[in-house]
Order: C-alpha cells, then structure tokens, then sequence
C-alpha cells in the first residue's frame, strides 16, 4: 500500500447560497443527521504563504473562522467531488455567465403536495 492511498480523501463542495456559488474543501463529508443536510467537517483552505491574497477566499476563511463542523443544506449543494489535491476556495456570483451554464436548480420542495379535500 502506497502513502497515496493511505491519504485521507479531500471533497470539493460547491454549494449556492445567497444569490452566490460557494466552494469548499473538506477532509469530512457525512450524510447529517439532520434531515436534509450534509455535515462537513476540517474545512481546508489554501497556503497562508501566498502573497497574493484572494477576496473570495478569506471572505469563506472569515466565514468558517472557529467552526468546527458546518452543515449545508442538501438542495444547495451543486455537487461535491472527491478531488487529490485542495484548490483556492472560490465565491461567485450567480449571474456570472460561465456559471450560467453549469447550474441546474434542484426543487425546492422534498414534500409531495397535499391533497385538497
């Protein structure tokens, strides 16, 4: 067995909140407990040595500062991938033509309709 596979796996979360694309990497990804969410857990972000210093990327680092475990809800995750390597945390906007394309909205409702008597 390789030190390779021994490697804990590495998620990519991308997820829309607030009119915004979110991405995210984590070393912990469950199905909640709470009906409808996942659970994340040791969120990863990029090198502190960079010297270029990415808006997006410490407006989520801001964000997750002190959590320790987040959960998000299932119809606004986009998709989640596991991926060898962690990437730069990304905030988007949702009107961004390029992300226009890639986004197909779940529905919103898990419920079935009731029955009107």
């Amino acid at each position: 067995m390789s030190s390779k596979d021994k490697q804990e796996p590495i998620y990519r979360i991308v997820y829309q909140q607030q009119g915004e694309v979110c991405e995210i990497y984590a070393r912990y990804l469950y199905q909640s407990d709470l009906y409808g969410f996942i659970e994340l857990e040791q969120l990863i972000f990029g090198d502190k040595s960079a010297l270029v210093v990415d808006p997006g990327e410490e407006k989520l680092k801001s964000t997750f500062a002190g959590v320790k475990r987040t959960f998000i809800p299932l119809h606004a995750v986009i998709r989640i991938d596991e991926v060898e390597n962690v990437g730069p945390a990304k905030v988007s906007e949702l009107g961004e033509p390029e992300l226009q394309s890639n986004i197909t909205h779940f529905p919103r409702s898990f419920l079935p309709p009731r029955d009107e008597e």
